[in-house]
């Protein structure tokens, strides 16, 4: 498994299939296809309206694909909520491989200099698959999801992968959908274009709230 290519990753991602690894220290990754599969419909995003005072309060400076590396081993870094992750030495190389080739993409919060939250994940075609997020400051990785789902709407893109359904992705409007409804879903999208720099990286929490909205 550790000689899987950028090229087979890309692959399984457009057939419906993603790798994680049992622990964060295991040196095998798996492949993972659900049954029910978790997504994030954009036209229904929602925003918890204290989070939305907090996302135009603009806490943090939200940056874009400006340390990828860092926040993927954020993302590996045990959290509270979750203890041990499922990203391991060899899901890191990969997936920083995808960014070096333009494929995978970081929506990372900074305060003060230090990189306090954000997320990561995979485009291909009009599809995003949201793999990690971490926080270290309140709301941040939240806060980062806004404006992901901002970038993505502006962007044309047509399905935001969750992979699984959490309690906290659920007050976003996550739902599941059987494998064989997500497969047509994923096809359409993989088929698409997306354009993940369409949306200017100056937006104000105010302005991305705006264009969640406008676009709804």
């Amino acid at each position: 498994m550790a000689d899987i290519t950028l090229t087979d990753l890309l692959d399984a991602y457009a057939s419906g299939i993603f790798p994680m690894s049992e622990d964060r220290y295991d040196p095998e990754i798996f492949w993972v296809d659900p049954r029910r599969r978790g997504i994030l419909p954009l036209e229904d995003f929602h925003v918890p309206r204290r989070l939305a005072r907090t996302v135009r309060a603009d806490p943090f400076a939200i940056k874009i694909d400006s340390d990828f590396d860092a926040c993927v081993l954020a993302c590996a870094e045990p959290q509270p909520e979750r203890g041990t992750t499922w990203i391991n030495d060899t899901i890191i190389e990969l997936y920083t491989g995808l960014h070096r080739a333009g494929f995978a993409h970081s929506v990372e919060c900074w305060r003060e200099g230090a990189l306090v939250g954000g997320l990561y994940g995979v485009a291909l075609g009009a599809a995003f698959f949201g793999e990690s997020m971490f926080s270290r400051a309140t709301d941040a990785s939240k806060v980062a999801l806004v404006h992901l789902v901002a970038r993505l709407k502006c962007g044309g893109f047509l399905l935001l992968d969750t992979q699984f359904v959490t309690e906290h992705l659920l007050q976003f409007g996550a739902k599941e959908i059987p494998r064989t409804e997500y497969r047509k879903l994923l096809a359409v999208a993989v088929g698409g274009k997306g354009t993940f720099s369409a949306m200017p990286g100056d937006y104000s929490g105010a302005r991305v709230l705006q264009s969640i909205t406008h676009t709804s």
